[in-house]
């Protein structure tokens, strides 16, 4: 029998001391069908994070640390350099989502229909998701879909899955959240096949440790016009 693929779990985290570890530990535990490589990096953590990564001793993973902060796209990018498997995900360190999610965002891939699929939480479960960032995240993937074509109703959201070879090459300026719209606005560009899944999501907030603010979306529309303007690799 063939071997399963390999799903590499790129895992950013800041600040995540009362999440991490039941984090990683769903995470491991997780039965998709398929070999999992779980990159759990720390962007300078200051809360005593690190201190429990150093101590987690589970299959299949690789803690990191990074020695400044560089922001959750500049972890993201270093993560790829490490990456080795055939499809990877993104995963957040707060709870907020399901990694028993991974089935159902790696389906589309596997029988061929999609090269990148999004976990999309206003398919499936926006429990606890603020007002004001619901209408953000709606205004900001509206403007995706009209600047490039893409049908996604959750531009904003963690769950990012998509084929290795879609990033080979690929040049992403952004460091913060807006990340995840020149993430996506080059994937576009290049003619990657899009697909959304629905994803449960349980939001947590300021006081628990969100950390997306307001001026995060000005930040993503401004990229999001900017890649309409520029190729690839270019200001």
């Amino acid at each position: 029998m063939p071997m399963p693929p390999l799903l590499s779990v790129l895992v950013p985290i800041y600040n995540e001391r009362a999440t991490i570890e039941p984090l990683l530990r769903a995470v491991a535990a997780v039965d998709a069908g398929v070999r999992l490589e779980i990159l759990a990096c720390d962007d300078g953590s200051t809360d005593g994070t690190r201190d429990i990564l150093r101590g987690l001793d589970l299959p299949g993973l690789q803690v990191i640390f990074m020695d400044e902060n560089v922001g959750r796209g500049g972890v993201l990018k270093h993560l790829w350099t490490l990456a080795t498997g055939d499809i990877i995900v993104h995963q957040d360190a707060d709870l907020e989502y399901d990694p028993n999610d991974y089935g159902a965002l790696l389906a589309p891939i596997l029988s061929g229909q999609a090269d990148v699929v999004y976990g999309s939480r206003f398919k499936g479960s926006i429990e606890g998701m603020r007002w004001l960032n619901r209408m953000g995240n709606l205004t900001m993937t509206a403007a995706c879909r009209a600047l490039y074509g893409v049908a996604l109703s959750d531009l904003m959201t963690c769950y990012k899955m998509y084929r290795r070879s879609l990033i080979d090459g690929l040049h992403i300026q952004a460091n913060g959240f807006d990340f995840e719209a020149e993430f996506t606005a080059r994937l576009a560009q290049r003619g990657a096949r899009f697909a959304e899944v629905p994803v449960s999501f349980s939001g947590r907030t300021f006081e628990e440790g969100k950390k997306i603010r307001a001026f995060d979306a000005v930040r993503v529309m401004r990229e999001l016009i900017r890649c309409r303007l520029t190729r690839e690799g270019h200001a």
